[in-house]
């Protein structure tokens, strides 16, 4: 195994952050950094390049988590995403380069001109379930 499993995991109080534990190092990672870091195709495209900015995601919160086998989280957000799937890998990644990560989301919202405040756009986006591939795409499995 590469990457360590967490040797605790938990949704913080307000549902505003996931706390992992590795070697007894606690990191909380925040709702809005998982989700603008979803590993989704509908976040992270279906190739290189096709990545999608996420904004207005400031006040998004996890509403659960769900185990899926012995590899990996999905997470449900509160604006209705719940198509990523965390491997230990990925959440071991996330854990380690928030810092780096999440200055480098921020360079992005800037130099976009975007915001991470939710908009009205954003809230009737998150109120839609799903996401669709064009044809031949990916099946509905993200």
């Amino acid at each position: 195994m590469k990457h360590p499993l967490p040797e605790e995991i938990r949704v913080r109080s307000g549902r505003s952050a996931l706390g992992l534990v590795y070697g007894g190092e606690t990191f909380d990672l925040p709702a809005e950094f998982l989700r603008v870091y979803s590993p989704s195709a509908q976040v992270r495209g279906h190739g290189p390049g096709q990545e999608v900015l996420q904004t207005g995601k400031k006040d998004v919160l996890i509403n659960d988590i769900e185990p899926v086998g012995q590899y990996a989280l999905k997470i449900v957000f509160s604006d209705g995403h719940d198509s990523g799937l965390y491997d230990w890998g990925y959440l071991h990644k996330l854990a380690y380069d928030y810092d780096a990560l999440w200055a480098d989301y921020l360079r992005r919202i800037e130099l976009a001109g975007a915001s991470r405040l939710p908009s009205a756009d954003d809230t009737q986006a998150g109120q839609k379930s799903g996401h669709t591939c064009g044809s031949g795409g990916c099946g509905g499995r993200h």
